[in-house]
């Protein structure tokens, strides 16, 4: 009889914990989001380093440039992310990774466009691939900025919210200036 009595509340507080509102995503998950992002940086370095617009013939010398940043952005955005990963709580981290990461993708883009029409169009098809191999990753790490603003904006709110009522307290307290210093006693 306790099984059965123990089986019903494992059940409703299952039910009860499965209808809460989904909150900030776990540490683990973020970690584990942010190591992906920083392996897919990795991945695409080697991939990059076979793209030559210095070799292609009657490309504008923009290309070479952008494959140059592409190349250092590219390591930047894999120790942006496991820069955050140590900490993930620090919103300008987050902001800045999210950031790195769609600046890399547009540059990639244009990359693209350069390497298909001076190089090998399939292999650009193949950079594109590479490139939205992320954008799930890219996507919890938007969400997850988006939902640590939220709570630091809160957590803002509370504080001054508490500033407010400190203010209000001491501001309805007597003050020394105010309060007549007692005088002495004639005898």
């Amino acid at each position: 009889m306790k099984l059965a009595r123990y089986s019903v509340l494992l059940l409703v507080a299952g039910a009860l914990y499965a209808q809460q509102p989904a909150g900030m995503q776990g540490d683990w998950d973020i970690h584990k989001t942010l190591d992906a992002i920083a392996l897919h940086a990795d991945r695409l370095t080697p991939f990059l380093d076979q793209i030559h617009p210095e070799n292609w013939n009657g490309s504008p010398d923009g290309y070479v440039t952008q494959a140059r940043t592409c190349r250092a952005e590219i390591r930047a955005v894999a120790a942006s992310a496991r820069n955050l990963s140590r900490n993930p709580e620090k919103l300008t981290d987050a902001l800045q990774t999210l950031f790195r990461i769609r600046t890399l993708e547009t540059m990639l883009a244009s990359l693209s466009e350069g390497l298909r029409k001076y190089q090998n169009p399939p292999m650009a098809d193949m950079l594109n691939a590479a490139v939205a191999e992320n954008t799930t990753n890219r996507d919890r790490l938007q969400q997850y900025v988006l939902e640590l603003a939220a709570e630091k904006e809160q957590e803002c709110r509370v504080a001054d919210e508490e500033a407010q009522r400190c203010r209000q307290s001491i501001s309805r307290q007597p003050s020394r200036d105010r309060v007549a210093a007692p005088r002495p006693e004639k005898n």
